[in-house]
C-alpha cells in the first residue's frame, strides 16, 4: 500500500468510545448509530434473556444473558467521506479497566448521561480520565422522556 493510499485512509478514520456509567443507554445508542447509518438493518434489544434480536454489540453470551456490557467491543460504519470505530464500553466499574485502556486508543468519546440520574460517579471518573489524555469529550443527554 502506497504512503499516499495510507495517509488517505487515516485522514478518513475516526475512532470513538461512549462512555457513561451502567444503564444510560450506551449499548441503545450504539445500535441506533449503526441503525442510522446504514450498517444494520434491524436495530437489537439490550434487555436480558428473552430478547427475541439482541444489541449487535453484546456479542459474549454473558451480555446477551444479563443485559450489560463486559467488554469493549467495536463496530464500523461509514458516514459521509468518513469511517467511523465505534467502541462500545462497558460501565459498571467491575470491568472499567477495559474502558481505561479504550480511552488510550480514541480520538474522542461520547459521553452518555441518564437524564433522570444526572451525572454519577462512575461517569465522573471517566471524565476525568479523559481530562487527564486531552481526549475530547461530546454529550449526549439520554432517557429524556423519564
Amino acid at each position: 500500500m502506497s504512503e499516499g493510499l495510507i495517509a488517505e485512509q487515516v485522514r478518513r478514520r475516526r475512532t470513538f468510545a461512549i462512555i457513561s456509567h451502567p444503564d444510560a443507554g450506551k449499548t441503545t445508542l450504539t445500535e441506533k448509530l449503526l441503525l442510522f447509518s446504514g450498517a444494520i438493518q434491524i436495530a437489537g434489544s439490550v434487555k436480558a434473556r428473552k430478547a427475541s434480536r439482541h444489541a449487535t454489540s453484546d456479542w459474549m453470551e454473558i451480555e446477551k444473558q444479563r443485559g450489560i456490557s463486559v467488554a469493549s467491543s467495536v463496530m464500523q460504519m461509514e458516514y459521509r467521506d468518513c469511517v467511523i470505530n465505534l467502541l462500545d464500553t462497558p460501565g459498571h466499574q467491575d470491568f472499567s479497566e477495559d474502558t481505561y485502556r479504550v480511552l488510550t486508543a480514541v480520538d474522542a468519546a461520547l459521553m452518555v448521561i441518564d437524564a433522570a440520574n444526572g451525572v454519577e460517579p462512575q461517569t465522573r471518573r471517566l471524565l476525568q480520565v479523559c481530562r487527564a489524555r486531552n481526549t475530547p469529550i461530546l454529550t449526549f443527554v439520554n432517557k429524556m422522556d423519564r
